[in-house]
């Protein structure tokens, strides 16, 4: 065969392969996405279902400190809420996700979930494990410790629970109403076998505006 047969063949193969991966299969997949499974290819964003307006998305957490709401699992940038403008804390800096690295015996680890006294009152800290006491709940491991990607929107059922009592003091509610808004918004394990069970936070707070105090 010549050189030019040869080559003629090589250009075509090169472009029917880009054909097929560049356009093709990404286009192909965009489809399925969208029919088969349109929530999740659309960034499975959860909506208020009294004003229809989009408030954040079931695979990202939010913060929530308020008595009201069922609060986050704490997280080292804040989901990520920062403003770039006045990033004082440096939390965009190196990302918007991500883990503190930080060991067990690290100060600064246990300065933020133990606190800290000082003579000087503008010098102490209140930490997590305090502030949870203070507030009546019992404190778990993930409503003390970060984790692994910092903006993770679940939190465990036993912590969910360890927070009706406030919550329900603060909204005036039923305890046993907040057992079933929890009940209804723990994702069970993935196939049945994998993971542990986990409480959607941002869900559970829509949900809980809902009920008449």
């Amino acid at each position: 065969m010549s050189f030019a047969r040869e080559a003629g063949r090589a250009v075509r193969s090169t472009l029917v392969l880009w054909v097929i991966g560049a356009i093709i299969y990404p286009f192909a997949m965009i489809a399925i996405g969208q029919i088969v499974f349109p929530f999740q290819a659309n960034g499975s964003l959860i909506t208020d279902n009294s004003t229809g307006q989009v408030v954040g998305s079931a695979l990202i957490g939010q913060p929530f400190s308020s008595d009201r709401y069922f609060n986050s699992r704490p997280s080292t940038t804040s989901y990520s809420t920062a403003d770039p403008k006045k990033d004082d804390a440096g939390v965009l800096k190196t990302g918007v996700s991500g883990a503190s690295n930080l060991a067990p015996s690290n100060p600064a680890l246990m300065e933020r979930i133990k606190g800290k006294d000082d003579p000087d009152p503008s010098k102490k800290v209140e930490g997590d494990f305090t502030r949870l006491k203070t507030a009546g709940v019992q404190p778990t491991g993930d409503l003390v410790y970060t984790s692994g990607s910092s903006l993770d929107p679940h939190i465990t059922p036993e912590a969910a629970i360890a927070q009706i009592a406030r919550v329900a003091k603060a909204r005036g509610v039923q305890p046993n109403q907040l057992e079933t808004l929890i009940a209804q918004n723990t994702d069970g394990r993935f196939l049945g076998i994998f993971g542990e069970p986990g409480v959607n936070v941002l869900k559970l707070n829509l949900a809980l505006d809902q009920i008449k105090g």
